[in-house]
């Protein structure tokens, strides 16, 4: 008798499953080394699509790094032959023009009418772009964003995908709701503007506008801050929030429960004496996210 299970589709499970297009850093919690155990948490498979391989992130000293740019369309292509789908798909950093465009095919390739596209536009931090996004970079960034359902820039990222001049705190909403809109007129129905420094506190600025009814709702959200800026939070923040749609959880409530385990996360890496570039030991509480 022939084993139904053995002849079933691959990737036909009922289980939910995302695809993280990210880099792979074997040191440091960050990109896919975090995505991968938080989204499994919340109960989604995570399929990774490496971009780069890193012996650890380039906050050290010192690192290995292998561009995976050219094996990227044979890895998924093989993908294709499986006739994978996916419920969400995520993208963390990009380093290259071409890079960004596969990523473009493979949102149209592997995507459902219901698929959730999560773009985290990580182009710069602290009001300046990384060495790596020139202005063409930038543009390519924007037709990304383009793409998704919901996108998580931080401020300086914001400011770059709208034309506007970063300053410093204090940050009125009224800005992050301007800046909010003006992305979420290029595609996305949901944005949050995250790490919104807000003198003791940092804010989260959500904002979503309903594509079946003519309504928009935003909040700004704030979190006691705790501790110093530390490598890889933003990659367990969009994988929280990317998972959580794709379980259905709404975005408000999706932001609070990131924005409270990362604070959770730093707290214990304090108590534990992490250094700052090894990220959060996010292991020591990850029992505690729940989907």
């Amino acid at each position: 008798m022939e084993n139904k299970q053995a002849l079933q589709k691959p990737g036909s499970s009922r289980q939910k499953k995302a695809a993280i297009i990210s880099d792979m850093s074997g040191f440091g919690r960050c990109a896919i080394t975090v995505s991968l155990p938080v989204i499994s948490k919340l109960k989604v498979q995570c399929c990774p699509v490496p971009t780069a391989i890193l012996s650890n992130h380039t906050a050290y000293p010192s690192f290995y790094f292998d561009d995976y740019t050219e094996h990227m369309k044979d890895y998924i292509e093989e993908w294709k032959k499986l006739g994978l789908t996916f419920d969400g798909i995520g993208t963390g950093f990009l380093g290259s023009k071409q890079q960004i465009e596969i990523v473009r095919e493979f949102i149209r390739d592997f995507c459902r009418e219901d698929t959730i596209v999560l773009v985290d536009p990580i182009m710069g931090d602290n009001g300046t772009a990384y060495a790596t996004y020139t202005e063409d970079m930038c543009r390519e960034m924007k037709h990304l964003v383009a793409c998704a359902d919901i996108v998580t820039p931080n401020v300086t990222e914001a400011c770059i995908l709208t034309g506007r001049s970063y300053h410093e705190e204090p940050w009125k909403e009224q800005e992050l709701r301007a800046m909010a809109e003006d992305i979420r007129e290029t595609g996305p129905w949901k944005v949050v503007i995250t790490g919104v420094p807000m003198g003791s506190y940092i804010g989260n600025f959500c904002y979503h506008k309903d594509r079946y009814r003519d309504s928009e709702t935003y909040v700004l959200r704030k979190v006691k801050r705790v501790g110093e800026t530390r490598c890889g939070t933003g990659d367990i923040f969009s994988s929280i929030i990317l998972a959580d749609a794709v379980n259905g959880v709404p975005l408000d409530k999706s932001v609070q429960k990131a924005a409270g385990f990362i604070k959770e996360c730093i707290r214990e890496s304090i108590k534990m004496e992490v250094p700052l570039t090894d990220g959060v030991c996010f292991e020591e509480i990850l029992d505690r996210l729940k989907a």
